[in-house]
């Protein structure tokens, strides 16, 4: 990577603010998440990028970020655990990537703010100051890369405050040679998204607006909830919604 910028002074990310998983039935995630779990579902609304899939937030009782965790349902393959994924997590505190090789995963995290704290075998941990975050890497050299599927961690999001402070850690990584994402208007919040050297898929999202933009916090995760601009296609969200999820729609429940 090339040098960093010496004319950006950065504020430090503040700890995650979600981790993204597939899974497969809707129902299913539904009921583990919150009656096993004890999460609540404060955001039921759609992939933004491919609407014909739910979306499921879960979360403390205000989805704060941090509590965070989301979910797209549908998947039929099981994924294949490997390299260049995310293997386990969350503990809503941290991740654990597996990787190939260490070092290039080592100084990106250094980059994004994360400081060595230790190793145990081949896992060694990198922590935020004060411990906001922690993300493990599992440096297994001969695993084969792993497969996206039902049950694998599709990206881990990190958190900054406002789009002020995103914009400024963009700038950083496009200097560091990374390529990412333009900002993504995901409602209740704003992302952009990038690879870490292994393949790991990373993100970084605002803390703000949050999920009481559309909804009541007595009733949050109570309806689909749609972005303004796919608001004209709800029929035909909805309708195919039915369809893929056997009809699930209506019968999803808090």
């Amino acid at each position: 990577m090339p040098g960093f910028l010496s004319n950006l002074v950065l504020k430090m990310l503040l700890g995650l603010h979600h981790v993204t998983g597939l899974t497969g039935d809707a129902r299913s995630a539904l009921d583990y998440h919150t009656q096993v779990l004890k999460l609540r579902l404060v955001k039921r609304t759609v992939n933004f990028d491919d609407p014909g899939t739910y979306h499921f937030y879960f979360g403390d009782r205000l989805g704060s970020p941090g509590s965070l965790l989301t979910f797209f349902p549908g998947f039929q393959r099981p994924a294949k655990r490997g390299a260049g994924q995310i293997v386990s997590g969350p503990t809503l505190d941290g991740v654990t990537l597996c990787e190939n090789e260490l070092e290039p995963t080592a100084r990106f995290l250094a980059m994004l703010g994360f400081a060595p704290a230790g190793s145990e075998g081949n896992r060694h941990r990198f922590e935020l100051p004060g411990g906001a975050a922690r993300i493990d890497v599992l440096h297994e050299p001969e695993a084969e890369r792993g497969k996206m599927g039902a049950g694998a961690v599709h990206h881990v999001a990190l958190r900054v405050a406002d789009e002020s402070e995103q914009l400024d850690w963009r700038a950083r990584l496009i200097e560091a040679g990374i390529h990412v994402s333009p900002v993504k208007d995901r409602l209740y919040f704003h992302s952009i998204y990038f690879r870490e050297p292994g393949g790991v898929l990373f993100e970084i999202a605002t803390d703000g607006p949050g999920f009481l933009i559309d909804e009541p916090e007595e009733t949050l995760g109570s309806k689909l909830c749609l972005p303004p601009w796919l608001e004209p296609m709800r029929e035909s969200i909805e309708a195919r919604l039915n369809h893929d999820h056997r009809n699930q729609l209506l019968e999803l429940r808090r």
